[in-house]
C-alpha cells in the first residue's frame, strides 16, 4: 500500500479532533466548532438552489466559479471599501478551507517562513506547513484586541518572514 507523502508528517494532528471526540461521548452539547450552525439554511437559499435544480443547472461551472456570483461578491464587498474585478480577483471556493489551502499553495514556497497570529483559525498552520513552508507563531495580546502590532511581529522575528 502507499503511504502518505512525507510532508504529511510535519503536519500534527488538529487538536480540535479531540474536542470532537469528548463531544460525542456527551449528551447535550453544542458545538461551537468548525462553522457548523445549529441552524437551517435560510430559505433564500434553498429556493435558489430547488431553482437552479429545475432548470438544470448541474453541470461544473468555470474554475473561478459562476459568473453571475463572482458579479455578486465583487458588489457586496463594495459596501466595505473594496474594490475586486470579478473577471480577475474573485475566485469562488466549496468553503473557507479550500480558500484558504489555495492561498498557501500559491504564495507559500517551499522553505518560506510564514507569520501566524496566535490564537489562529485551525487551517492557517496545516495550510503553511503542507505547502512547504514554516510556521512562525506570532502571539497577540487582548489588550490589542488580538491584532498583530508591527512591535509584535518585529520581537518574533517576523519581519523577516516571507508571509
Amino acid at each position: 500500500m502507499k503511504q502518505p507523502a512525507r510532508r504529511v508528517d510535519r503536519v500534527p494532528p488538529s487538536g480540535i479532533r479531540r474536542f470532537f471526540e469528548l463531544a460525542e461521548e456527551a449528551d447535550d452539547v453544542i458545538s461551537l466548532g468548525v462553522g457548523e450552525p445549529d441552524f437551517s439554511a435560510p430559505w433564500a437559499a434553498r429556493n435558489a438552489a430547488i431553482e437552479a435544480l429545475e432548470r438544470g443547472q448541474t453541470s461544473y461551472t468555470a474554475n473561478r466559479g459562476w459568473r453571475a456570483l463572482r458579479e455578486a461578491i465583487a458588489t457586496h464587498v463594495t459596501r466595505y471599501d473594496l474594490a475586486y474585478d470579478p473577471d480577475e480577483e474573485v475566485l469562488v471556493t466549496a468553503g473557507g478551507s479550500e480558500a484558504i489551502d489555495l492561498v498557501f499553495r500559491a504564495l507559500v514556497n517551499p522553505g518560506d517562513t510564514v507569520a501566524v497570529a496566535q490564537p489562529s483559525y485551525v487551517s492557517y498552520e496545516p495550510g503553511v506547513l503542507f505547502a512547504g513552508g514554516d510556521v512562525l507563531s506570532v502571539p497577540t495580546r487582548p489588550a490589542d484586541a488580538f491584532r498583530l502590532t508591527r512591535d509584535q511581529l518585529r520581537a518574533h522575528g517576523a519581519d523577516e518572514a516571507e508571509l
